[in-house]
């Protein structure tokens, strides 16, 4: 979801080990937002300067990314390309309604993201954070398909209710995605034309942010699952108001088909933003874990039995997003780090060192 952090940025949710191998080079000069405890970075390039930049994933070639962004004079996120240099940015989306959650389908012919547009050309309002953090889960969200330059859109979900945070699997056949279809917050597979849907998840509670394996054999995601009476009572209250409250999740991981979950995380933290390593055998995400006010998030990773967690960046503020790139050698996320007006959130790219 856009699920941007503001926290205290806007929030919101993998491919053989050999080729994470660093080559042996000349001496290295770190670039000005590489940070020195950051040993897995290398030449970290920043690629937009200004606004909320966040939710960039590659295309499947490497060669480009989608973000959503809200810039200039936008009043609410809307989808962007750009190159994996960060040139030749354009904005993809109607520039209507809000939208979230964007993504290329592998063979580069069509891209994904969830929009309001449907529902209201306006953006809708925003929550009211006085009486704490929430996420807005607006009903007006809808899944769209699209040619690369935003023309030949098409709805993928009609239903009431809300339909976004969706990703597609490395052969492009399958969609995954979260939708309150049921009456709660669940996660649904669906072919890449929008049949055949399927839900996976039944728990009460959250279950979203979901992304597939390179083999396309499983799906991580991150969840809140509402235990004593006083929890669940209040999740369905937020939930009747179209808001949750995303001050824990932990991640899980699950078959593609929906069976075997399991729970990676046990950190009592605000963790999201999960996605695999090029291996299938690890997982990065974003995390708060080691923040008592709950308000830095930082890259993590941790292996997909739970053990081994490693910490991955030391910003001061606010690191999310990751994402591999095909070939495994580089990493794109979205920070804090370098910005010129407080609250700016941008993309950043940097040469994956194992």
């Amino acid at each position: 979801m856009s699920t941007k952090i503001l926290f205290p940025l806007a929030l919101f949710v993998s491919l053989s080990a050999a080729v994470f191998s660093a080559a042996q080079g000349p001496a290295h000069n770190p670039s000005p937002v590489e940070l020195p405890a950051e040993k897995h970075l290398r030449n970290v390039r920043q690629l937009t300067f200004s606004g909320e930049n966040a939710e960039a994933y590659f295309s499947g070639d490497g060669r480009a990314l989608i973000f959503q962004s809200k810039r200039d004079q936008l009043e609410c996120d809307q989808i962007f390309t750009m190159r994996a240099d960060g040139s030749d940015v354009r904005m993809i989306s109607t520039g209507a309604g809000r939208t979230t959650c964007s993504y290329f389908f592998p063979n580069g012919k069509r891209v994904l993201y969830s929009s309001t547009h449907g529902a209201a050309q306006a953006c809708p309002p925003r929550p009211d954070y006085s009486k704490g953090y929430v996420w807005p889960i607006y009903p007006g969200y809808d899944i769209y398909t699209a040619k690369p330059d935003g023309s030949d859109l098409k709805p993928l979900t009609d239903v009431d209710g809300y339909d976004a945070e969706a990703t597609i699997s490395t052969n492009g056949k399958k969609i995954v995605f979260t939708s309150m279809r049921s009456g709660d917050l669940d996660i649904y597979t669906m072919d890449a034309d929008g049949r055949n849907i399927k839900r996976l998840t039944t728990e009460l509670g959250y279950d979203g942010g979901p992304f597939f394996s390179r083999d396309g054999r499983q799906i991580v995601y991150r969840a809140y699952h509402p235990q004593t009476p006083e929890q669940i009572a209040r999740y369905k209250q937020k939930l009747a108001e179209n808001l949750i409250e995303p001050t824990v999740f932990e991640l899980w991981v699950m078959n593609a088909d929906g069976s075997h979950k399991r729970q990676v995380t046990h950190l009592n933290a605000a963790s999201f933003a999960p996605y695999f390593f090029p291996d299938g055998r690890r997982i990065i995400f974003a995390s708060n874990v080691n923040d008592p006010k709950g308000r830095d998030f930082d890259l993590y990773a941790i292996n997909v039995d739970g053990t081994g967690l490693e910490r991955i960046t030391y910003n001061d503020t606010f690191d999310g997003f990751p994402m591999f790139s095909p070939d495994g050698r580089r990493l794109v996320f979205a920070s804090n780090r370098n910005a010129q007006t407080r609250g700016d959130t941008n993309v950043f790219i940097a040469d994956w060192v194992n």
